[in-house]
């Protein structure tokens, strides 16, 4: 045996193995990708661009937002299932790419659960129910009073898949007829409600609440069965009528599987300290953004529990996958 080859062979085997450790406690050593699967304006970017600038506060290098919109933000999340997994290409997503997708696409490019390490929560972005301001309706059964005098005439847009369930739920909870414009983002969407060329849409408040402020749009319920603290004086669809009618749009954090247990503790770290810092809450607060987080184990729970749960909600809407 060649002692002096073994352990120079060992020597090279603890020298790659320090440079890994090195490695890992360097991370980051270049800039981060954030993905984004809306466009720019929609809620999630708003918020993700918020998150951003914080996280290349703390990890001392820059995370630079990378939008990538359409098909109920699969295009995004195959982009990041696909990606390798060292903490460089972070998603930063809502239920639409891991709950809602699934079930109201026939194919999925990803599995919503095994192609995807679970990072952080980074909280709640709550829906409302907005219409165009010259239209007759001022409430939410004067609205489904409308529509069950005129079917088929009332519309609806959605820009994600909170805005189609929602719409769905409506149509199918109060017995109307309502006419989906589906859109591939929320502020195209919201614009065409704006000038009138659709009637309303269910729009999460980072992106609505702008329009209601300035009298473009007039806001008739948050779509969650207890009134929002954000927006207090609305009523939720269960005040206003509507039974059981409970939709919240989640926001979170994954990186692709496999990714090293140390970049996501250093991550989660990350995403929690920044939801603790009140100037950061107060200014996610005014775009209508409940913020928070937990851990890596209690995130990946959650995800696998949305899951099943909009699959029920869309099966319970009469939505056929397109």
């Amino acid at each position: 045996m060649n002692f002096r080859s073994c352990a120079g062979a060992a020597l090279l085997a603890m020298a790659a193995l320090s440079g890994t450790a090195a490695a890992a406690d360097a991370y980051p050593s270049r800039p981060i990708s954030l993905v984004v699967p809306f466009p720019a304006g929609s809620g999630t970017d708003a918020v993700g661009r918020i998150f951003a600038a914080e996280l290349s506060e703390i990890l001392g290098q820059q995370v630079v937002v990378e939008n990538k919109p359409g098909a109920n933000a699969t295009i995004a999340g195959n982009f990041v299932a696909r990606a390798k997994p060292d903490g460089y290409t972070l998603f930063v997503t809502t239920n639409t790419s891991h709950s809602a997708a699934p079930w109201l696409m026939k194919k999925v490019p990803y599995d919503p659960v095994k192609d995807f390490t679970p990072i952080a929560r980074g909280g709640n972005l709550p829906f409302i129910l907005v219409v165009n301001p010259q239209r007759p309706y001022k409430s939410v059964q004067e609205l489904i009073d409308y529509a069950r005098q005129h079917p088929g005439k009332v519309t609806y847009a959605s820009g994600n898949s909170t805005g189609i369930v929602a719409g769905a739920t409506l149509a199918r909870r109060s017995g109307t007829e309502l006419l989906h414009i589906p859109y591939k983002g929320t502020p195209q969407a919201l614009t065409d409600v704006v000038s009138g060329q659709v009637d309303a849409m269910f729009t999460d408040l980072a992106s609505g609440l702008p329009f209601v402020q300035s009298g473009q749009l007039r806001a008739l319920a948050v779509s969650t069965a207890e009134r929002s603290g954000i927006v207090p004086d609305l009523p939720s669809m269960r005040e206003a009528g509507v039974a059981d009618f409970d939709l919240n749009s989640w926001n979170g954090y994954f990186g692709p599987a496999g990714l090293p247990p140390d970049v996501v503790t250093k991550l989660n770290q990350a995403i929690n300290q920044i939801v603790a810092k009140p100037a950061v809450r107060q200014r996610l607060a005014t775009l209508g953004f409940d913020a928070f987080s937990g851990t890596p184990q209690d995130f990946a729970g959650f995800v696998d529990q949305q899951l099943e749960l909009w699959g029920k909600l869309i099966r319970d809407a009469g939505i056929q996958p397109q």
